[in-house]
């Protein structure tokens, strides 16, 4: 089956990653996600980087699922196009900075007039006013002004340091995505189209806030001292290499203790209880003791230990042990495709399942440059003499 969007067309005219993300979490559900791009190299993702076949892999994992148009918009005809292909869809997916959309004739108010109830998506680093609404921005930027970097310090080397993926980006596009299935969940209630805008500084704040801000909630004076999620995150060195544990409760903090060998400490005043453990005092002579035993023992000793006394744990993996790893091929997280061009390749799938509308996530492969477009101008009404004419002009490639 398609999915639970099933009959939902969605027109994206985005580009690199907040955009497509959002988007193609939506083709995974059932939309029919028409993505257009400029003749001749397509969008920057496009440029060859880990490329084959025509297809990059950055391009692939954002656009799964869609069919390509290449068309220039720029032309009269082009925007022709554009705009027949809204008339048929239910949303509209922009990331231009603002005022761009208004000066090629894309924006909310032109779209409106060949399709009332459209909701029209507007992405932007910043938001369609303010200070800092007209300048360029990527997702580090975002990072470092939304505060992430602070909490990135290693207690072994206490300097902010950035999350080293696009956490900005791809956090923003699961508001993004949600807000668009809002917004048609609303207008299947009557309240018609309506124009979403989602700022990534805004989604970065509220993606970060509820953990990494816990200092920062209450206003005063007056808030009893505790720790923050990030306090507790760090890799511990082993004897060959590193491990992760987390510990959020009594039960765990005794299981712990026993996998490190020291049983004791569960009756030593100082550690045994979560009072004893704030005090910072105890918290660092607890500290420096945890040390000791966790560099006392190999990684897969500990770990085992740590499992044994159902203890948050892992060793850290590196990326291809990911793959292989027996929890993620169990929920068969990683699918392999075969593309016509590029040959055999991975992605993660779909995160949700749905049992009365399950996906395929093998519906379209990522769309070569312009790849449906003969395909999709016909389901306009373009003739066959019409593509050829358009062609000849460089509307289409």
């Amino acid at each position: 089956m398609p999915g639970p969007l099933d009959g939902i067309r969605i027109v994206d005219v985005s580009q690199v990653a907040f955009g497509p993300f959002a988007t193609m979490i939506l083709a995974d559900q059932g939309a029919d996600v028409v993505k257009i791009e400029p003749p001749g190299i397509g969008e920057s993702t496009r440029r060859p980087s880990f490329e084959r076949g025509g297809l990059t892999a950055v391009f692939a994992n954002y656009n799964r699922n869609k069919r390509g148009v290449a068309v220039d918009i720029t032309q009269p005809e082009g925007l022709k196009i554009v705009q027949k292909l809204v008339a048929d869809a239910d949303v509209f997916v922009q990331n231009w900075r603002p005022g761009v959309a208004e000066r090629n004739s894309l924006g909310e108010a032109d779209l409106r007039k060949v399709k009332p109830d459209l909701i029209y998506c507007s992405l932007s680093g910043y938001g369609p006013t303010g200070p800092y609404a007209q300048r360029r921005v990527y997702d580090a930027v975002i990072q470092g002004l939304t505060g992430m970097p602070a909490v990135q310090k290693n207690p072994d080397f206490p300097m902010p340091d950035l999350v080293r993926h696009l956490v900005a980006d791809k956090g923003s596009a699961l508001f993004a995505a949600q807000a668009i299935t809002a917004a048609l969940f609303a207008r299947d209630r009557g309240a018609g189209g309506q124009h979403i805008e989602v700022p990534m500084i805004d989604a970065s704040l509220a993606f970060f806030w509820p953990d990494g801000m816990l200092r920062q909630t209450f206003i005063g004076g007056d808030v009893s001292p505790g720790t923050t999620t990030t306090d507790s995150y760090r890799l511990w060195h082993t004897k060959d290499g590193q491990i992760i544990y987390l510990l959020a409760t009594q039960i765990e903090h005794e299981g712990f203790f026993r996998a490190l060998g020291h049983p004791e400490w569960i009756d030593d005043p100082r550690f045994g209880t979560t009072e004893a453990r704030a005090d910072m005092d105890n918290r660092a002579a607890l500290g420096a003791l945890v040390e000791e035993a966790i560099h006392s023992m190999t990684t897969e000793e500990l770990l085992q230990r740590m499992i044994d006394n159902d203890v948050p744990a892992t060793r850290v993996l590196e990326l291809e042990e990911v793959l292989k790893d027996p929890q993620i091929v169990h929920n068969n997280c990683v699918l392999e495709f075969e593309h016509p061009t590029a040959g055999r390749y991975r992605q993660a799938g779909p995160v949700a399942r749905f049992d009365a509308t399950p996906q395929d996530p093998r519906r379209y492969m990522p769309p070569l440059l312009g790849e449906h477009t003969e395909e999709i101008l016909g389901e306009c009404g373009y003739s066959a003499e019409d593509l050829e004419d358009l062609r000849s002009k460089g509307v289409i490639p």
